[in-house]
């Protein structure tokens, strides 16, 4: 034997690379009161945006970014977030969506 140990778990597993994650100069963040979904065959398109209501009966969906995911980025979000949702509810209480009807239209990406 040559000395070294080797972990019995690590042999033909490929180490997960390091990941340093970096800002654009042009990075911002802002708040999003709703997300607008629209699907396609190729991908997911989330738009982010502000409702707000102008007039009574009329309300405004104010977009400011727009963000395209592939297929499987898009089912990687859902893991991630359901996971997130799960800890913050078992931290804080059920999440409650007074109208679920309400959530948001999913149609063609345009």
């Amino acid at each position: 034997m040559d000395g070294k140990r080797k972990d019995p778990g690590s042999e033909g597993q490929a180490q997960a690379p390091e990941v340093a994650v970096v800002r654009r100069d042009d990075y911002r963040e802002d708040y999003a009161n709703s997300v607008q979904v629209n699907v396609s065959v190729w991908d997911f398109f989330l738009q982010f945006g502000r409702l707000g209501i102008q007039e009574q009966g009329r309300v405004t969906f104010s977009s400011f970014s727009g963000v395209y995911l592939s297929p499987q980025q898009a089912k990687a979000l859902q893991v991630v977030l359901a996971q997130n949702i799960a800890q913050y509810e078992s931290a804080f209480g059920t999440i409650r969506i007074d109208n679920p009807g309400t959530v948001g239209p999913i149609g063609p990406v345009q």
